[in-house]
């Protein structure tokens, strides 16, 4: 696990040169991290579909080919056509061009609230495994204070007293799930701060901030990596759950929830207005949960090397 922290910029000698050997093993590192990714299919295909899924937030309003809040009553609840390719709504606004706004709204939430939450569960994760004592008992105390309540029902109890808006949506999602990764930051830090790497850095005087941001926490990212790829569609879940209520993003802002919520009540002869939304929730969820599971993979030892027995066995 130390060479990683060497790898990354560590610097020996009064001149502060790298030492190439280190900065190479970090490469190899990586290239072993990429080759082992890339032999899972499931994950490559997840990853191809979360760039695609990008590219669409970041073009939407390039690609859509209607405005998406312009009501046109002459076009209420029309099917998919050559015109409306996956139809309209009650209001006559066409269902691809906030499809595609909506995607930019979900992603967005999905990734601010899930920084929001690595962010908090880093520095209360580092202080607990690098302090203990009070402030570790303190800090988890606090987690499982947390984690009594049911997240989604203190999403509710919060958001009652809250204005809804996308900030309002991406702080409070945020603020509400930082304890997983508080868990596994401590528990990398109680595994690392006592390494001779720690030890050695702590003995020629490098203070506790040079010591948890330098040296154990890069070490500790692997796993915070993992979690932040897997929170990424749990928060959009959460998000279109919350627009689905009415208590999400609020009209004439498209999301995929409140476009489901439009929905519902017209399922059985507008099917298209919960199809083509559910459909987007479903594979923007899956293909990071792919992608989420192969960086693991890629990133577990002991799945590396398993991976790579197989192989030979199976050349042989």
């Amino acid at each position: 696990m130390g060479s990683w922290t060497h790898a990354f910029g560590s610097r020996r000698g009064g001149g502060g040169a790298r030492v190439p050997g280190l900065v190479r093993s970090g490469r190899g590192e990586l290239r072993l991290f990429w080759r082992t990714f890339s032999r899972n299919q499931l994950a490559c295909g997840g990853g191809a579909v979360v760039g695609i899924l990008i590219a669409i937030a970041v073009f939407a309003p390039a690609l859509a080919p209607w405005d998406p809040n312009k009501p046109d009553m002459k076009k209420i609840l029309s099917r998919p056509s050559a015109k409306h390719w996956l139809g309209t709504d009650q209001i006559g606004r066409d269902v691809l061009s906030r499809l595609l706004h909506g995607s930019r709204i979900s992603l967005a939430v999905g990734f601010v609230s899930v920084s929001i939450a690595t962010l908090i569960g880093i520095l209360l994760g580092a202080a607990a495994g690098y302090h203990g004592g009070v402030v570790d008992a303190v800090i988890m105390r606090l987690v499982d204070l947390m984690l009594v309540f049911p997240r989604f029902f203190l999403l509710l109890a919060v958001l009652a007293f809250l204005k809804p808006s996308i900030w309002t949506i991406m702080a409070v999602i945020g603020l509400t799930g930082w304890m997983g990764v508080t868990r596994l930051v401590r528990a990398e830090f109680l595994a690392l701060r006592e390494r001779e790497f720690v030890i050695w850095s702590e003995a020629i005087g490098a203070g506790a901030l040079r010591v948890i941001f330098r040296h154990i926490l890069p070490n500790a990212m692997a796993p915070v990596l993992v979690a932040m790829t897997l929170g990424i569609p749990a928060a959009i879940l959460t998000e279109s759950g919350l627009s689905f209520l009415g208590l999400g993003v609020q009209p004439p802002y498209a999301t995929w929830g409140n476009i489901l919520n439009d929905g519902k009540d017209l399922i059985t002869y507008a099917w298209w207005l919960t199809l083509y939304p559910g459909l987007a929730i479903l594979i923007t969820v899956l293909s990071y949960n792919l992608v989420g599971e192969g960086i693991r993979d890629a990133l577990d030892p002991r799945l590396r090397q398993s991976g790579v027995g197989r192989i030979i066995r199976l050349g042989r």
